[in-house]
């Protein structure tokens, strides 16, 4: 019997976690990927680290058990077995089987022997524990094999083992024989005390796993905390700098790369703020130019007005040669006065001190003297009960439909429909011609100042100014004004504007009620031309 490669033989293989925390728990939130990421490393890592020590404390706690044993074991036969004789009776090897786990020894002994040649006797330590059917027939056969003795392998036999289960219980099974004839011995030790070792480590793993669990969510949302703020600092600045706040800057400090994002926003923060300075700079000294040069006008254009009334009343006594240029100079110079009308209103609407002056107004009542001022009933079909009243300017009112009408009248077809009813606490009117309509292209832009659909008109009747006109004064009633093209032909404009006047605004004393601004002069004229539209 010897050491050799016992312990490589037959049986030789194993088995076996703001504001609060949660505060907007989304899968975009920045905060909850970094917590789910530093979770998910640090589990990898816990389990990937306690699984390693796990296997590496089981082998060992296994191998140390197993080593000891066999050693005891192998011990045991040659000190007691091999002196049995070699046909040793029954008592003699239940004697022996007792003798060899009498001190403490931890395991059972099962002996074999021969008492006459092919009559085989066991006896063992104690019968109802371990008996010859526990013993697997491979570690048997493995055992009983006699091998070749050569330079490699100096003993016939060999102690050879195998880890195995009863029930629930792991055990561990050896055998070897005595060399040059006597008993077979085979050990039987119950590994259960070491796999309540090995759970009782399992259990601590798994709560060191959990305690890091929830270690690294702890850690993840203080870095998250720490990483988050500067960039919410960030964005509320932003959203400042979007409202107009250009004065907004961020505190820096420290230099990494938060600090020069800092350093980046406040710097484009103060080029912006420049930039809207002089902006604003340049725009408030082209509105005053305008209001300036607009209110310069005013005089010489009172007297070229009358002057061209006088010489209108008396075209027909002038000389033939003369007439056709009296009638440009009265023409343009009624152009030039609507201009330079339009232009103040557009100068107090970016100004912003143009003001309602709020009256209940029956709707049909306004329109009828819209139409009928400009001489409009015969090209106009106004459908509108009477009744229809809404809490709005009058003024403005007049200049909104003066500038929808005379535009659908000059650049769409006859007949004009104006249709009103009531959605609600809504007003609606429509303005429908009978045109080609709109193209698609200039839809987008027909409330643009000085827009003029044709490119090959740059000089025409109108100053382009007439449907922003319109535009700003549906806003400042808190309404708006939509354009589309009618499927079966023309144009649409439809106007909503609420019955109860929108938000109160101031009266202003000063505002003046001298007339539509931006039709047509609010006296009747047997012309038929529209309001300034564009």
């Amino acid at each position: 019997m010897g050491d050799g490669g016992a312990d490589a033989g037959a049986g030789g293989g194993t088995g076996a976690a703001k504001r609060a925390v949660l505060a907007g728990l989304r899968w975009s939130s920045l905060r909850l990927r970094l917590v789910v990421v530093f979770g998910a490393v640090a589990l990898t890592a816990a389990v990937s680290a306690s699984g390693i020590a796990y296997w590496l404390n089981r082998e060992a706690v296994l191998t140390r058990t197993q080593e000891a044993t066999l050693k005891d074991f192998k011990q045991e036969m040659q000190n007691r077995a091999a002196e049995l004789p070699l046909r040793p009776n029954q008592t003699d090897l239940r004697t022996t089987a007792a003798q060899m786990t009498g001190d403490n020894a931890g395991y059972s002994v099962l002996l074999l022997g021969e008492r006459d040649r092919g009559k085989p006797i066991v006896a063992a330590s104690d019968p109802d524990t371990f008996t010859l059917d526990d013993v697997p027939k491979s570690l048997q056969n493995a055992v009983n094999d006699r091998q070749r003795v050569t330079s490699a392998n100096k003993y016939q036999y060999h102690v050879f083992w195998q880890r195995t289960e009863r029930g629930d219980t792991p055990y561990l099974v050896a055998g070897t024989r005595i060399i040059g004839g006597g008993p077979t011995g085979y050990l039987f030790k119950s590994l259960d005390q070491e796999r309540a070792d090995l759970n009782s480590l399992a259990w601590s793993l798994g709560i060191a796993t959990a305690v890091a669990l929830i270690g690294s969510a702890l850690l993840a949302q203080a870095a998250a905390t720490t990483v988050l703020r500067p960039v919410q600092r960030l964005g509320e600045a932003a959203r400042q700098l979007g409202e107009g706040q250009f004065e907004t800057r961020l505190r820096v400090s420290g230099t990494d790369e938060l600090a020069d994002l800092s350093r980046t926003f406040n710097s484009a923060a103060e080029s912006l703020q420049k930039k809207v300075a002089d902006m604003s700079a340049r725009e408030e000294s082209s509105r005053r130019f305008v209001a300036d040069m607009s209110h310069e006008l005013r005089t010489p254009l009172t007297a070229l007005t009358a002057v061209t009334e006088v010489l209108e009343d008396e075209a027909d006594s002038l000389d033939p040669m003369i007439a056709p240029a009296v009638t440009l100079v009265v023409s343009e110079t009624r152009r030039l006065n609507v201009l330079v009308e339009n232009l103040m209103e557009v100068t107090r609407f970016d100004a912003g001190t143009a003001r309602l002056v709020l009256d209940d107004v029956d709707v049909a009542d306004q329109l009828t003297a819209c139409i009928d001022a400009r001489a409009w009933l015969d090209a106009v079909d106004l459908d509108a009960e009477r009744g229809i009243m809404a809490r709005l300017d009058p003024r403005r009112l007049d200049v909104i439909m003066a500038n929808l009408i005379g535009n659908a009248l000059k650049h769409g077809g006859s007949p004009v429909r104006v249709a009103v009813r009531t959605e609600g606490d809504t007003l609606v009117v429509e303005v429908r011609d009978h045109g080609p309509g709109i193209p698609e292209e200039v839809l987008p832009h027909v409330f643009d100042r000085f827009y003029k659909a044709s490119a090959s008109r740059p000089r025409s009747e109108g100053s382009g100014l007439g449907l922003s006109i319109a535009m700003e004064n549906a806003h400042i009633h808190g309404g708006d004004i939509t354009a589309a093209n009618v499927p079966d032909g023309g144009a649409m404009f439809v106007l909503r504007l609420p019955r109860d006047g929108g938000e109160d605004p101031e009266r202003d004393p000063d505002t003046r009620r001298d007339g539509p601004t931006g039709g047509e002069p609010g006296r009747r004229s047997e012309r038929r031309e529209g309001g300034d539209a564009s």
